[in-house]
């Protein structure tokens, strides 16, 4: 069976049935992280070197037993589009994001501010319509990112293995990455090691994201801005995709509890419900851009 076939089969079996409900490979994934965490950063007293050991021991069993299960039964291309499926949140992020622009539009503050609070870490608790609209187009635009696009290039690039060594990778940075007095020496590896994987991805994605827009603007918003975000990868994404929408992102935001003054992304008015949607919409359209050039690429090569 073709990459691209089965590509688009993992696509569309996420858009079908997005996340289950129950027994997600990822919630027994995150189990075993924190009793890896606990028994190598206990107090958070742990090093780099426990780091490196912890993550190893996470990632690459699952990742060779992947590559095993891909090689040793007759089925490879179900454990392809499996993989795929657990990996990819395209449909999940749309839930996530869609109630908080409809609570918008109906003027229902409170509600967008508690559904917006399940998708971003940061206080939104006393956001107003502007502040919720930011963060809800935010959280598309970077989510977009590390949980669709991310996992779709590395399917592409390694297959199974490839998606599932990235979304793992990916898992153990959203749980050790932070830099705090208990992950900072223990975290390190996870967020070094999530950077890389992410440092090509965000950018085609930052690509993506000016080619269906506002060309031009999301360029130069990318090579003007991207550098002053702390973050390698979410800065080109963030500041590509906000000003591919004509959207102002970034400006102050309170995370556990401190104020943190951020760079100004894009350039435009400030974002509303609609622009939540807007950036969904790119993100989608965006996978079903690179599934036809996936698809473009295997019929020239053949």
């Amino acid at each position: 069976m073709s990459l691209a076939l089965i590509t688009c089969a993992g696509v569309a079996l996420d858009a079908v049935l997005g996340e289950p409900r129950r027994a997600h490979p990822l919630v027994a994934f995150g189990r075993l992280a924190g009793r890896l965490e606990q028994r190598f950063n206990p107090a958070g007293g742990g090093w780099r070197s426990h780091g490196v050991t912890a993550w190893c021991l996470a990632v690459l069993p699952l990742t060779l037993l992947t590559w095993l299960l891909l090689h040793v039964t007759p089925f490879g291309w179900a454990v392809e589009i499996v993989a795929l499926y657990f990996a990819l949140g395209l449909r999940s992020l749309y839930e996530h994001a869609q109630p908080v622009a409809c609570a918008l539009r109906l003027g229902d503050l409170g509600l967008a501010r508690e559904r917006v609070g399940w998708m971003v870490s940061r206080n939104t608790a006393e956001l107003d319509a502007t502040g919720v609209a930011r963060a809800g187009t935010e959280s598309v635009l970077e989510n977009g990112s590390d949980a669709v696009f991310a996992a779709l290039f590395w399917f592409i690039v390694a297959g199974a293995p490839g998606v599932v060594l990235y979304r793992l990778s990916n898992t153990l940075d959203a749980m050790w990455g932070y830099r705090n007095e208990r992950f900072e020496r223990f975290g390190w590896a996870a967020a070094k090691i999530d950077d890389l994987l992410n440092y090509i991805p965000a950018r085609l994605v930052a690509l993506t994201y000016a080619l269906l827009g506002r060309t031009a603007l999301a360029l130069r918003c990318w090579r003007r801005q991207a550098p002053l975000w702390d973050s390698p990868n979410a800065g080109p994404v963030m500041a590509a995709g906000a000003g591919s929408l004509g959207v102002s992102l970034g400006g102050a935001a309170e995370y556990h509890g401190e104020v943190h003054e951020r760079p100004q992304l894009g350039e435009g008015l400030p974002p509303r419900a609609r622009d939540i949607e807007r950036a969904m919409n790119s993100v989608i359209a965006g996978v079903g851009l690179w599934l036809f050039c996936l698809i473009v690429w295997e019929v020239w090569v053949a």
